[in-house]
């Protein structure tokens, strides 16, 4: 990303800005080229990726969201989400500029099995990755710490707090799902844009102590 707005800048070809979001510095000046870092959402289904996505971008969020039909009824277990309506079939897209030259690309990944086959696509070039947990239901994230465990990819566990649900605390969360100790755990609220942006710098940071170059 760094090389293609350099390039850009070279020939004296401005960024493209967006229509449906704030102007930032770095769109606007081909000289300031944008630090851009991809992050990745994951957790188990209706966990509240695409909520934590929406909540953050800057930009109008791409997201692939379908119709649940009565096909997924066997597939999809809907007992903590009963009003859960769509699922995202792809991936959710969401931009967030932070400290004017910081940019973070933010890619939700789908959270059913039978889609984990994009993961590695959408993984690619990632330098982190916040695995969202819902105590209700602690054993659908496993899938996803196993993934980024066995790939090396550094990672956050962020306990998406629903209303109505027992409130435990990030110590017990992560007791309970084996988490190392220099692994952040935290408790979010996935609708509220400061908790997620807190969430996301946790993760940068993190990230930046496991791979300093």
């Amino acid at each position: 990303m760094d090389s293609v707005v350099s390039d850009a800048a070279a020939f004296g070809v401005p960024p493209l800005v967006d229509t449906d979001g704030p102007v930032q510095p770095w769109q606007t000046d081909p000289t300031r080229a944008p630090v851009a870092t991809k992050i990745v959402v994951a957790g188990g289904f209706g966990v509240g990726k695409t909520t934590l996505v929406t909540a953050v971008s800057e930009i109008t969020p791409l997201q692939t969201e379908a119709l649940m039909t009565e096909a997924s009824e066997e597939t999809d277990d809907l007992t903590a989400t009963p009003g859960k309506l769509t699922t995202t079939v792809a991936m959710d897209f969401g931009r967030l500029t932070l400290d004017d030259d910081l940019v973070l690309y933010l890619f939700g990944t789908p959270g059913q099995q039978r889609f984990w086959f994009m993961w590695d696509d959408l993984v690619r070039g990632a330098i982190g990755a916040v695995v969202l947990a819902d105590t209700r239901r602690l054993k659908d994230c496993w899938p996803a710490l196993d993934y980024f465990e066995s790939c090396g990819l550094p990672y956050v566990v962020a306990v998406n707090h629903f209303d109505g649900s027992e409130v435990f605390e990030a110590e017990d969360v992560r007791e309970a799902l084996t988490i190392p100790a220099h692994i952040p755990v935290m408790i979010m609220d996935a609708r509220r844009r400061i908790s997620a942006i807190e969430t996301l710098l946790s993760l940068v940071g993190h990230a930046l102590d496991e791979t300093p170059e």
